[in-house]
C-alpha cells in the first residue's frame, strides 16, 4: 500500500514544503553569551538552525567551528573568585565552549531552558530517572521499553526501594487508574521498542501532569526534527545521540533536554553522578547534527521504498512502520508526527523461527547488529516477550527489526529479495 503523508526528501520539514513555517517554539533560556548576543533574533527554521545553532566565530578568532576543548582545571584571578564562583567556567566536568556549543544547539532544536550531555542514550535515561525519584516513589514504565531502561528499572531502582509498574501505553482506562495510585514519574517510548506500538502522547503527558509525574520521552527514533516532546507536553526528552544525531555509528553519547524544575533537577544528579562527555565526543556529535537534515530526509526515502515493497510481498506477514497506511498507530503518527525515520519490523507468515534466522544469514548487504541510525542497513530477531510483563505480544511470527541506511534502496530490495527466496 503506498504511502500517503511520508513527504518525499523535499517535504522533509524545515525544507521546501515547510521552509516558509519558523520552528514554533517558546523561546529558551538562555546559558551562555553565545546565545545571550542571538536571544533577540527571529525564529530561525531548522535547516538554518542546524547550520547556525552553537556558532559564533567572533568569539574564535573567525574559526567556523567552536573549539574542541580539552580540559580538567580552570584557572581562577585570585582565591575570592574561587570562593564565589562567579566566572562562567570553574572546572571541566562542569562545562566548557565546547559543551555550550553542543547543549546550545539542541536547546534550541527542542525549545529548552537547558540541555545536559551524558555519555550515552542509556545514561540519559538512567540520570532522567535518577533525578525524579527518591526511595518510596513509583515510576509508571511503558511496557514496550527499550530493554536496558527496563533492566535499569527492575535492578538499579528497585533495589533502590522506587516501585516499578509497567503499563499498556494503548490502554488508557489502566493507565488512569495507575496513576490514581501515586506516580512520581512516568517514562514514554514512541513508538515503542521493537514492535513500533505508537501511543498517544499528548493524552498521557497530561494526565501525568495533572496527577502531579514527571513525564520523560526516549524521542531517539523521531529526532527533534520529526517530533518535539516539550511540545506536546512532556518534562524531558531523551536522545540516544549514538544514533541519529551522530549519525556514523562511531560513538555512544545521550541528551536529556527539559524546562523548569525537571531539568534543572537532572543538571544537578548529571553533576553529583560526576557525567561527563569527552569533548572529542561532543565535536562528533555537533558535526554529525550539522548534516541531520538531508541524512533524515535520505533515510525517510529509502525506508519508504523498502516498506512499500515488503508490504505488497506475499510472504510478509506484517509491516510494523508507523507511516505507513494501515500500520498500527498510523493515525496517531500522522497527526503528532512530522516525518518517519530509518528504523522498523516485519513479520513473516507461516514460518518457523528457523527458517527467518537462515534468511537474515543470507543478507549481504545488512549487517547483523543491535544498533540504529547510523549509515548502514541492519537487521535483528529480537525475542520480544521475554521482556514484557504488563502486555504481550500476540503475533505468533517470527519477527526481523530492519534499520534501513543510506544504500541504494534498489539494492537493498534485491538483497532482502534473494533472502527471502530461502523462504
Amino acid at each position: 500500500m503506498p504511502f500517503e503523508n511520508i513527504p518525499n526528501s523535499s517535504g522533509l520539514h524545515g525544507c521546501s514544503e515547510h521552509s516558509q513555517t519558523p520552528i514554533n517554539l517558546p523561546t529558551p533560556r538562555r546559558e551562555n553569551s553565545m546565545d545571550d548576543a542571538s536571544a533577540a533574533r527571529p525564529k530561525r527554521r531548522v535547516a538554518t538552525t542546524l547550520a547556525h545553532a552553537g556558532r559564533d566565530p567572533t568569539a574564535y578568532h573567525g574559526f567556523i567551528n567552536p573549539p574542541v576543548v580539552h580540559a580538567s582545571t580552570v584557572l581562577f584571578p585570585d582565591v575570592q573568585a574561587t570562593r564565589t564562583r562567579t566566572q562562567k567556567y570553574t572546572y571541566g566536568i562542569n562545562g566548557t565552549p565546547t559543551t555550550d556549543a553542543l547543549a546550545s544547539i539542541m536547546n534550541e532544536l527542542e525549545g529548552a531552558e537547558h540541555t545536559a550531555l551524558v555519555s550515552s542514550g542509556l545514561a540519559a535515561c538512567t540520570i532522567a530517572f535518577a533525578s525524579a525519584l527518591k526511595a518510596g516513589d513509583r515510576a509508571l514504565v511503558t511496557d514496550n521499553v527499550y530493554m536496558p531502561t527496563r533492566r535499569f528499572s527492575n535492578g538499579f531502582l528497585s533495589r533502590f526501594g522506587v516501585e516499578i509498574v509497567y503499563f499498556d501505553p494503548l490502554d488508557h482506562a489502566a493507565y488512569e487508574t495507575e496513576l490514581e495510585k501515586g506516580a512520581a514519574a512516568v517514562f514514554l517510548e514512541a513508538p515503542g521498542s521493537l514492535t513500533f506500538e505508537m501511543c498517544d502522547i499528548p493524552y498521557l503527558a497530561a494526565r501525568a501532569k495533572a496527577a502531579g509525574a514527571v513525564t520523560m520521552m526516549d524521542n531517539t527514533w523521531a529526532t527533534p526534527l520529526f517530533f518535539r516532546p516539550l511540545e506536546h507536553g512532556v518534562d524531558l526528552s531523551i536522545h540516544a545521540a549514538t544514533k541519529y544525531l551522530s549519525g556514523h555509528s562511531d560513538l555512544l553519547f545521550g541528551t536529556i533536554s527539559g524546562r523548569g524544575e525537571a531539568i534543572a533537577n537532572v543538571r544537578n544528579t548529571v553533576q553529583e553522578f560526576g557525567e561527563n562527555v569527552g569533548p572529542d565526543d561532543v565535536y562528533s556529535v555537533m558535526r554529525g547534527i550539522r548534516t541531520l537534515q538531508p541524512r533524515m530526509a535520505q533515510f525517510q526515502h529509502n525506508t519508504r521504498k523498502v516498506a512499500e515493497w515488503l508490504s505488497a510481498d506475499a510472504r510478509v506477514g506484517k509491516v510494523l512502520y508507523p507511516a505507513l497506511p494501515g500500520a498500527p498507530g498510523h493515525a496517531l503518527w500522522k497527526r503528532d508526527f512530522e516525518g518517519a525515520t530509518s528504523l522498523f519490523a516485519v513479520t513473516f507468515k507461516g514460518r518457523t523461527e528457523a527458517e527467518i534466522m537462515k534468511m537474515v544469514d543470507s543478507l549481504t548487504l545488512f549487517g547483523i547488529g543491535a544498533s540504529w541510525g547510523g549509515f548502514e542497513s541492519l537487521a535483528t530477531m529480537p525475542v520480544v516477550n521475554a521482556t514484557r510483563s504488563a502486555t504481550r505480544w500476540p503475533d505468533d511470527e517470527p519477527l526481523v527489526r530492519i534499520n534501513i541506511g543510506l544504500e541504494d534502496p534498489a539494492d537493498l530490495i534485491a538483497d532482502l529479495d534473494q533472502a527471502m527466496a530461502h523462504l
